[in-house]
C-alpha cells in the first residue's frame, strides 16, 4: 500500500492510496496461498482506487482481518498528525474501504465457509465415536482428553486464541479482538455454529435414550428433585451446590429407590442394553462440558473485544447468550451423566428382582454367588472399564455409587415376597452381598464407605432370621431404628425352618415398635 501526499490548490492538502503487490512473509499455509495465486493480480485488480472486491484476490480474502488492526492504527495516526479540517479525508479512504470490505465480502465468506466446515465435522461418521488413546480418563486434550471429533471442532470456534493462526485455521474470537467494531456480527456466527452443533449433540443423545426408562425417570419432577439432594450430585455439571445435609442425602436416597422398586417388573427393553451406547453418553457429557468451558472463555472475552468500538451493537446481550449456551451445554452433559446412575439402578433392579422367584432353601453351602448376581457383577466391571477413559473419576463414583443403595434395598425388599428361606439361603444371599461388594471395590474413587454400610444392612437383616424368636425380639427392642417396622415385620413372616414363631409374634413385635 502506497500513500501519497500532495499539496493541492483549493485547499493546500489531499490524500490519496493504492494497493501495489509487494513481497510477504508468510507461514507454509501462506506460501500455499501464493503457489494456487494469490500474489497473482486478477484482471480488473490494477486499477488504482478502491471500493472493489478485486483489490484483494479471492484466495486472500481472509488477510482483510490480518490488516484490519494495521489500518485502523495507521489512519488514527495519520489523523492524528493532519489539521483537524483535513481529519475526515483518513477515514473516508482507507479506512472505509476496508470496513466495507469487511462487511461485504469478508465476513459473508467467513460464514459460508465456517458454516461448511461446521456441517461437515459434526455430520462425519467419526463425528460422534468415542475413541480414546488411554485406559484411564486425563484431564487436557493435550495429554489425551478423548473429546468428541465433532465437539473438538466446533470448540475451535469457541476457544479464546492466544495468538495468530493463518487463514482457514484463524480462530473467530481472534478475529474480534483484531476487529472489535465487527466483534458483535462474528460473535452471533459463533452461536449459529453452537446452536448447530448442540442440536447434533441432541440428536446423538436422543438415538441412544428414546423410549428408555432412565430417560424417562430422569424427566420426572420427583425424581429430579431427589436426585438433586443426593450429595453425589456435586460432581455434575450444572450443580447449582446447594447446602444439602446428610439426613436429607440418607432420605432422599431412601426415597428414590422406594421408588425405582415400586415400578411394574423391569424388563430388558426398559433398559439401555449397547454398552457403546453408554460409552457414547460418558463421553458426551464430557466432550460437551469441555466445550461449555470454551464457551465461558468465550463469553469473557468478548466484552473486552466488543468494548473497544463504542458503535458496537447489542454489546449486553453477547456474554448474556453465549452464557445461556454454556448453560444448555452443561445441561445436556449431566442430563447424560443422570441417565448414565439411573440405568445401573435399574439395571440392580432388574437382575435382583430375580430373589422373588426363587427360594432359599438350600441343601448345602453354595460357592458362588447367584447366575443373577455373577450376571450384574460382570457387567459392572466391563461397563466400568469401557467409560473409564471417557469420564473422571468423581463422575465414575457418581455413575455406579447409586448400585449399592439400590441392591441394599431391593434384596431386604425381596424378603417380603419369600416364602421359606433357611440357614444356607440366608448364606447364600450374604455371598451374593460379598460378590457385589468386590466388584465395586474394583472401581476407583468409589465410595468404598458407602458401600460396604448399604451390603452391610443387608447382611445384619438375612443373619436376623437365624436368631431364636426371643432373641430377635431383644435385638428389635434395643435396634428399633434400624430398620423399619414393615422391614422387622416381614422377618416373622417368612417360613424359617426350625424356628418356633409364637401366633402372637406380630402383636409383641407391635408392642416393641410402639413403645
Amino acid at each position: 500500500m502506497m500513500v501519497d501526499g500532495r499539496g493541492a490548490p483549493e485547499d493546500g492538502l489531499t490524500f490519496t492510496f493504492r494497493f501495489t503487490d509487494a513481497t510477504v512473509s508468510l507461514s507454509n499455509q501462506g506460501a500455499d496461498l501464493i503457489r494456487q495465486g494469490w500474489g497473482k493480480r486478477a484482471s480488473n485488480a490494477s486499477q488504482e482506487g478502491y471500493g472493489s472486491a478485486a483489490v484483494l484476490p479471492e484466495q486472500g480474502i481472509y488477510l482483510a482481518a490480518s490488516i484490519y488492526r494495521p489500518v485502523l492504527q495507521f489512519t488514527d495516526k495519520i489523523t492524528s498528525m493532519l489539521p483537524k479540517k483535513h481529519s475526515q479525508l483518513v477515514n473516508d479512504g482507507l479506512l472505509t474501504f476496508t470496513e466495507n470490505f469487511v462487511k461485504d465480502h469478508l465476513l459473508p465468506t467467513m460464514f459460508v465457509d465456517y458454516r461448511k466446515g461446521v456441517q461437515q465435522a459434526i455430520s462425519s461418521a467419526a463425528a460422534f465415536r468415542p475413541r480414546a488413546h488411554t485406559s484411564t480418563y486425563t484431564p487436557t486434550v493435550e495429554k489425551g482428553r478423548p473429546i468428541l471429533q465433532g465437539l473438538l471442532a466446533i470448540d475451535l470456534l469457541a476457544k479464546e486464541a492466544k495468538e495468530w493462526m493463518d487463514t482457514s485455521h484463524s480462530m473467530v474470537l481472534g478475529w474480534a479482538q483484531a476487529m472489535p467494531k465487527f466483534a458483535t456480527d462474528l460473535v452471533k456466527y459463533v452461536q449459529t455454529f453452537l446452536e448447530r452443533t448442540f442440536e447434533r449433540c441432541r440428536t446423538s443423545y436422543m438415538e441412544a435414550v428414546l423410549e428408555k426408562l432412565s430417560y424417562r425417570l430422569i424427566g420426572r419432577h420427583d425424581i429430579e428433585r431427589l436426585m438433586r439432594l443426593d450429595t453425589a450430585s456435586a460432581c455434575l455439571p450444572s450443580s447449582l451446590g446447594h447446602s444439602v445435609s446428610h439426613s436429607e442425602a440418607v432420605g432422599s436416597g431412601v426415597e428414590l429407590n422406594d421408588l425405582f422398586l415400586s415400578l411394574p417388573s423391569i424388563k430388558q427393553d426398559n433398559l439401555i442394553r449397547d454398552d457403546n451406547k453408554l460409552i457414547l453418553l460418558a463421553s458426551l457429557s464430557d466432550s460437551l462440558e469441555y466445550v461449555a468451558d470454551s464457551i465461558e472463555r468465550l463469553g469473557q472475552a468478548v466484552p473486552r473485544a466488543a468494548s473497544q468500538d463504542s458503535n458496537s451493537r447489542n454489546q449486553a446481550t453477547s456474554p448474556r447468550n453465549l452464557a445461556s449456551f454454556a448453560d444448555e451445554y452443561r445441561k445436556l452433559a449431566t442430563d447424560c451423566l443422570k441417565v448414565l446412575r439411573v440405568e445401573m439402578q435399574l439395571e440392580t433392579v432388574f437382575h435382583l428382582q430375580e430373589m422373588t422367584n426363587r427360594e432359599y432353601l438350600e441343601d448345602e453351602d453354595a460357592e458362588e454367588p447367584d447366575d443373577f448376581v455373577i450376571s450384574l457383577t460382570s457387567q459392572i466391571t466391563r461397563r466400568d472399564e469401557g467409560m473409564a477413559p471417557f469420564i473422571s473419576g468423581e463422575k465414575r463414583n457418581y455413575v455406579f455409587g447409586g448400585i449399592c443403595g439400590t441392591a441394599a434395598s431391593a434384596s431386604i425388599k425381596a424378603l417380603a415376597d419369600m416364602r421359606s428361606i433357611n440357614l444356607f439361603g440366608v448364606q447364600q444371599i450374604c455371598r451374593n452381598t460379598i460378590a457385589l461388594e468386590q466388584a465395586m471395590a474394583a472401581i476407583p474413587y468409589i465410595d468404598g464407605e458407602s458401600v460396604q454400610q448399604n451390603l452391610d444392612r443387608v447382611r445384619t437383616y438375612f443373619e436376623l432370621l437365624n436368631m431364636p424368636f426371643e432373641a430377635l425380639l431383644a435385638f428389635i427392642a434395643e435396634h428399633d431404628q434400624m430398620f423399619t417396622p414393615t422391614e422387622y415385620s416381614n422377618l416373622l413372616k417368612v417360613n424359617v425352618p426350625g424356628r418356633d414363631t409364637p401366633p402372637d409374634a406380630q402383636h409383641r413385635l407391635s408392642e416393641i415398635l410402639s413403645h
